[in-house]
């Protein structure tokens, strides 16, 4: 499993990384077709209530799949993101048949 992590703007956090690469490793191993994922943290300045954001896209055969979330910190931002990201996944594996 390659996780690159990406800071747009936001300090880095061995934190961050650590609860992102722990969320992903689930998916990683109930999805063995996964190759890859980039992890971008940006914080949206004009939002005063939310504006911590986490995009994730994972690689895997055939079109890459994307998912981001915007919300009050970053650690709740990964979760939802990563749920977003297991119910494309499951919808993926029904279509195609991966197994």
């Amino acid at each position: 499993m390659t996780v690159n992590f990406e800071y747009v703007d936001v300090d880095i956090s061995e934190t961050l990384n650590a609860l992102a690469t722990e969320k992903l490793e689930k998916l990683f191993n109930r999805y063995e077709f996964l190759i890859s994922a980039v992890v971008r943290f940006k914080k949206n300045e004009n939002d005063h209530t939310k504006g911590k954001i986490c995009d994730i896209e994972l690689s895997l055969p055939g079109p890459r799949v994307f998912a981001t979330s915007d919300e009050k910190n970053y650690e709740v931002a990964v979760r939802q993101t990563v749920n977003d990201l297991e119910k494309q996944l499951k919808k993926r594996k029904e279509t195609y048949s991966i197994k």
